[in-house]
Order: structure tokens, then sequence, then C-alpha cells
């Protein structure tokens, strides 16, 4: 499912397309369903390859282990990880953390203008910024992710 914004004529319009079947596309555009009728079909992409596995080597054969290995965190894919959403349309008036940032459950990420009013977007998940989908300007509307915390 891909996922876009756009502006029409100074209004903001979140588009998800869900599915493509021949020249019919099933889309949500601000959360209300829509087929629609394209004028020629879209061209799949080409499914990746698949790696062909190799047999496994005889023991002697095989590296020598490392004694005593480290054990390493793997960091979290950008992108990947809780979803903090906006609760409501709004403009974005401050984000107030970078990718990498550690946050803590209850930490204000993000400032959303709204109705006049300035609201304090808090964390629910303790961990760290994986990805910011947002600027300062930037219009969301509900719903909308604003920054993924791993």
């Amino acid at each position: 499912m891909n996922k876009y914004q756009y502006k029409v004529q100074g209004v903001d319009y979140d588009v998800e397309i869900e599915e493509v079947e021949g020249n019919i596309a099933k889309v949500s555009v601000n959360g209300i369903p829509f087929e629609v009728e394209l004028k020629q079909p879209i061209k799949a992409a080409p499914k990746p390859h698949k790696p062909v596995q190799t047999p496994v080597q005889k023991a002697e054969e095989a590296a020598p282990v490392a004694q005593n290995p480290t054990p390493r965190k793997a960091a979290a894919p950008a992108g990947s990880g809780n979803a903090v959403k906006a609760p409501l349309p709004g403009t974005i008036s401050e984000v107030k953390v970078k990718v990498g940032d550690a946050v803590k459950t209850g930490q204000v990420v993000v400032v959303l203008e709204a109705m006049k009013m300035q609201n304090d977007i808090e964390s629910d998940y303790d961990g760290t910024v994986t990805s910011i989908e947002v600027n300062k300007g930037d219009t969301v509307m509900e719903g909308s992710v604003m920054l993924t915390i791993g």
C-alpha cells in the first residue's frame, strides 16, 4: 500500500493506494474509499529474485568461530517501530526530536496547532526515534504518521 499527500488548490489530501488490478485501482482519499478506473493498466513491478541457497559446508571446511563474541544490539531499521499519529488535523508548529533521539513515555515529541491551540503530542512509547515524517509548517490529517519510535 502506497501513501501520498497532495495539495490541490490549497486543500490537503491523504491518498492511499490499496490495490491495483488491471486498470482498476482501489484508493482511499482522506479515509473515503474509491475505485478509480485507469486509462491504461499499470505494469506490475518485477518480483524480487529469491537467492539460491548454497549447501552447508562440512565442519572442517567452515571458517573458525570467534571465541566469546560480543553481542550487539542491531539498530532499528529506519521507520520501524511504533507510529506516533496525529490525533486531529492541524499544522506542525514544532518537531522536538531528531532521528536517533531516545524518548520516554510522556515526552513531548511534536507540537501540533489545531483550532488556534497548541497541542503537545506526547510519546506513548519508550525507545529511539527511527523516522520523522513531518516538518515544521506541514499540514497533517487525523491519523497521519508524524514519526516512528523503535
